[in-house]
């Protein structure tokens, strides 16, 4: 029986995977993700996910491999994980009172097949006072946090409104996920079709 493997260290892929209630393992891609800027957002999680699907489908040729990349667009920009408080503070004042897009590329793949796929998700920040901004980055969580902010956590405070799929925001679409798994014959249930 083929096993389901998690390409990521992610706590959070980690937590929503389980909410499939399939049986899995994690095995974190080391490959150094290539960042090809002529994409659009959607292809670009694409790529870096099955980039990191395909590295650890080397290491398990016999199993099926998740992997997945999230991306936060704005405007013409790529917002990834802030370096400082001052980077933090920079993107939350950039999406005061504005709609971005939370990109999520999945790839499902065996050595037989793979499917790969991304969700967009809109998210609409409330207008945010400077003492609102300097609270949350006080929490700590911006920092490992696309976006410079975590949905799932104190970040949901900032956010009026969504357009699209929650989970995807978290860091992955557990629903088509589940269904995508499908394909390679697991079931809702945890067992193999």
């Amino acid at each position: 029986m083929k096993r389901l493997i998690l390409a990521s260290s992610s706590p959070r892929r980690n937590e929503l995977l389980s909410l499939t209630l399939l049986p899995f393992e994690t095995y974190p891609s080391t490959i150094e993700e290539k960042m090809d800027i002529t994409l659009t957002p959607g292809q670009l999680v694409e790529s870096l996910a099955e980039q990191k699907a395909a590295d650890v489908l080397t290491y398990n040729p016999n199993d099926v491999i998740l992997g997945a990349d999230t991306i936060v667009a704005f405007k013409d920009m790529r917002l990834g994980k802030p370096q400082n408080e001052q980077e933090a503070a920079e993107t939350l004042r950039m999406l005061s009172g504005q709609t971005h897009d939370v990109y999520t590329g999945v790839c499902i793949m065996d050595k037989e097949k793979k499917r790969i796929f991304s969700v967009k998700t809109s998210v609409t920040f409330y207008p945010l006072e400077e003492e609102t901004i300097t609270w949350y980055i006080s929490t700590g969580e911006p920092f490992d946090k696309a976006g410079s902010y975590g949905i799932q956590g104190s970040g949901s405070l900032l956010v009026e409104k969504i357009h699209g799929d929650y989970f995807s925001v978290v860091g992955l679409p557990v629903s088509k996920v589940a269904r995508t798994l499908m394909d390679f014959g697991f079931s809702f249930t945890g067992s193999v079709r």
